[in-house]
């Protein structure tokens, strides 16, 4: 960890011992007041004597020698007594046999004392290592490669997420992988996770949903907490993977700062690995640098499974979970179910519960497994509250002034939206989302869907921010 301590020049003088006591009255030695990393301003003085550092190195050496070998340096530590310096392992190696006298007189010059200098490769650096596992969030047990079933629906989509595997930072990058809810974006995600891993174990990996990502940003402008720690956390990344990045679309401080660590991460080389429910030149809300960047690598769509994808999906979780489905169930459950891979898995799930709990692997128990599937929604005033909640999220507005009579156009609008997904989502009548709305008269409910499917067709931002709204309550 880098720490800052009190170091102080005037008039551009070297950081001496002389000087300090000159300029601030106090004593001044090898035994420096620590600072907490948070403590910007004292962070920025390490780098300001670096930087007094390297002028004094120009000042020492002709232009060619500074440019060849000092000018990509970076300070990495500094405890009072010793400095740890990074550059790429060539130069490090010919710096630490040629120029270490150098650089020490040149430190000395510039703090009054002699410290010990050292030169690090950057692959070398610990900073990212310590942190690596309390990032590494995704399944690495389950979702790899290998048990990832591959079909003419996600194949070339797999075969891309194999490339970015072997070779981080070089090949696709970014990887934008798209397609609807339960086809296998985040099987892939971790897959891709495992698979460097287990080629670096060292490497820092970072896996977030963008929802996680927006929030733990909130919490920090929020609370007033150092940004720059939660900077430091994705930009230092060795590869970030952002599971449904659909979500910051619209967000202007959360795409603000998601712009600024990809741009951080893609100079540095760093893999980019993103997932969305659509491509992202059908993200409307989208700010357009960031639509221009997502679109700058490799894009990847993931289509519905084909029925024999289907089937062999059913037959390698039937494997995995240790139970025996006969061809003939196994077929009947694929022709079924056929856009959502979760739900397949779900009713192998709900087989081997069925069998465990005695019952014969027959037709009756497989329609009793997809109907458990398929009955397994919220009830509906359940998600009426989570409709209502997502709508107030998404506009700003709390669900009092949502289910008030407010007559503001900033609390109408997003009712009125409300009204409509409900009609929409529910089997709730205009009277009854009236009555749920303390009217008395439904006719303000038939208005409001009205303009809202009137609006939609002709406003494609709108149209994008409702399917954005049930997708969300589908999937809470």
């Amino acid at each position: 960890m880098l720490y800052s301590y009190g170091l102080y020049g005037c008039n551009n003088r070297p950081y001496n011992n002389y000087y300090l006591n000159c300029c601030y009255g106090s004593v001044f030695s090898k035994n420096f007041e620590k600072y907490e990393r948070k403590d910007v301003d004292n962070m920025d003085l390490v780098y300001q004597l670096w930087e007094n550092v390297k002028a004094e190195l120009k000042k020492n050496t002709s232009e060619t020698v500074y440019s060849v070998w000092f000018h990509e340096l970076a300070l990495e530590n500094f405890d009072g007594e010793s400095v740890v310096l990074t550059d790429d392992p060539f130069r490090c190696k010919i710096i630490n046999e040629k120029f270490i006298p150098l650089l020490e007189d040149c430190f000395e010059k510039v703090m009054g004392f002699k410290v010990n200098v050292s030169v690090m490769p950057k692959q070398e650096k610990t900073k990212k290592t310590e942190t690596k596992k309390e990032n590494k969030t995704f399944d690495a047990n389950e979702l790899t490669f290998d048990n990832f079933i591959v079909g003419d629906s996600n194949k070339f989509a797999h075969a891309a997420s194999i490339a970015v595997a072997s070779d981080p930072g070089n090949t696709y990058n970014p990887l934008f992988i798209h397609g609807n809810s339960g086809l296998g974006k985040t099987h892939l995600l971790n897959a891709i996770c495992n698979e460097i891993i287990k080629n670096n174990p060292d490497a820092y990996i970072i896996y977030v949903r963008s929802e996680d990502f927006m929030n733990e940003l909130i919490d920090y402008l929020q609370n007033k907490k150092d940004t720059s720690v939660f900077h430091n956390k994705y930009r230092n990344a060795d590869v970030l993977l952002v599971d449904d990045v659909q979500f910051i679309a619209g967000k202007t401080s959360t795409e603000l700062e998601f712009f600024h660590t990809f741009d951080t991460l893609v100079k540095a080389k760093s893999q980019i690995v993103l997932t969305s429910d659509r491509p992202p030149k059908e993200m409307a809300t989208l700010e357009e640098r960031l639509r221009n960047r997502f679109e700058s690598g490799l894009i990847a769509d993931i289509q519905p499974p084909d029925l024999e994808t289907r089937v062999a999906i059913i037959k390698s979780k039937a494997e995995s979970l240790g139970i025996d489905i006969p061809s003939s169930l196994i077929l009947f459950i694929a022709e079924k179910i056929k856009s959502n891979i979760r739900q397949l898995e779900g009713a192998v799930k709900k087989m081997k519960a069925y069998i465990e709990l005695g019952e014969e692997a027959n037709l009756a128990t497989a329609q009793k497994a997809i109907r458990d599937i398929f009955s397994e929604g919220d009830p509906t005033p359940v998600l009426i509250d989570k409709i209502i909640d997502e709508v107030a999220r998404t506009y700003g507005v709390t669900v009092a002034d949502i289910k008030s009579k407010k007559h503001d156009a900033k609390f109408v609008f997003p009712r009125h939206v409300a009204m409509y997904i409900i009609r929409e989502m529910t089997p709730l009548t205009n009277k009854k989302v009236a009555e749920l709305f303390g009217l008395s008269d439904h006719s303000s409910v038939m208005y409001a869907y009205k303009k809202i499917s009137t609006d939609k067709d002709s406003n494609y931002s709108l149209k994008t921010i409702i399917t954005d709204i049930m997708k969300n309550v589908q999937s809470n």
